[in-house]
């Protein structure tokens, strides 16, 4: 019975799991300036364009360490 109870938290952690990214990707494009940070690659040359959000990575990378540190510590 402990099986099934394991899975059930892992199913509730997977549902909470999509709705946060739901929530992310509604609101995600009204943040301003994320995107568009300087240190963020956008190269335009002809009908070519290569974009990498360098900076923005590195700033989501770092905010998630933080909270995921502080949700997972034990």
């Amino acid at each position: 019975m402990n099986d099934l109870s394991n899975f059930g938290k892992f199913l509730v952690l997977i549902g909470f799991v999509i709705i946060a990214l739901g929530l992310l990707l509604t609101f995600l494009p009204k943040i301003p300036y994320l995107g568009k940070l300087p240190g963020d690659i956008y190269i335009k040359k002809g009908n070519f364009t290569f974009y990498f959000p360098l900076a923005t990575s590195i700033l989501l990378s770092i905010l998630l360490t933080i909270i995921l540190n502080l949700l997972l510590r034990k």
